[in-house]
């Protein structure tokens, strides 16, 4: 499905910081793939670089054997689906005009409609409002996820759906992803939850740009969960 071959990613300065150092990587179609690690590890870059938002300074992206390295976001788009670490908010559209938006044509209100029921948001409530500050954060974050799932895609991408979102929404996402892992859609998410992480096929840990370990949860959730204890 997904391969990073050798990715590098360095910013100019002063002197250059090299944020990836020869990330490699498969991700298998059908898999639910969580990427974790310390705060500066490269996570979000990795997501961005995946999206297309960022191009490596070296390496390839291969997406079902095809080479995407040098695709822009807006072809990229088309098959992968990606969800921001904050949602953005798009004065004077509706929820109803995201989901059409993100589908790629118009889908009818009880189409619409089914995709928030599969966040915990009442259609009724939600379809006709505008996506504005009058909603929460938790709210916004559900919103964009349905808009995600409203797409035709081949690859989801997650990066840390848990910020910025109340406990009872989270638990919401939780069922979300669990609902997606047992359709076998093929998923990546940065997160450092540990619900998010047992959920997980294959686990990896970043750190200082590299990846440190790969595994299971049965076989990396201890060692993570201690070290996130012990920070």
């Amino acid at each position: 499905m997904l391969e990073l071959k050798n990715i590098c990613y360095e910013v100019k300065g002063g002197s250059r910081a090299k944020i990836l150092d020869h990330i490699s990587l498969r991700i298998k179609p059908g898999s639910f793939t969580v990427i974790t690690g310390p705060n500066g590890s490269g996570k979000s870059t990795l997501a961005d670089i995946i999206m297309g938002i960022k191009t490596p300074t070296t390496g390839k992206i291969l997406l079902e054997d095809k080479d995407i390295t040098n695709q822009n976001i807006t072809k990229r788009a088309k098959d992968i689906a990606y969800s921001f670490q904050q949602p953005v908010k798009f004065k004077g559209i509706t929820v109803y005009d995201l989901l059409n938006i993100a589908s790629g044509e118009l889908i009818a209100p009880e189409e619409a409609g089914e995709h928030l029921k599969n966040v915990g948001l009442n259609p009724d409530d939600y379809l006709a409002r505008e996506i504005n500050d009058k909603l929460s954060g938790g709210e916004l974050k559900r919103i964009e996820i349905a808009s995600v799932l409203a797409r035709p895609a081949k690859l989801f991408v997650f990066d840390e759906p848990e910020a910025g979102i109340d406990l009872w929404s989270f638990d919401n996402l939780i069922k979300v992803f669990k609902k997606l892992k047992k359709e076998k859609k093929t998923i990546i998410i940065i997160s450092h939850q540990e619900k998010i992480l047992k959920l997980a096929d294959e686990i990896i840990i970043l750190e200082k740009g590299k990846i440190k370990s790969k595994g299971t949860p049965n076989t990396l959730l201890k060692t993570i969960t201690g070290e996130n204890h012990g920070a």
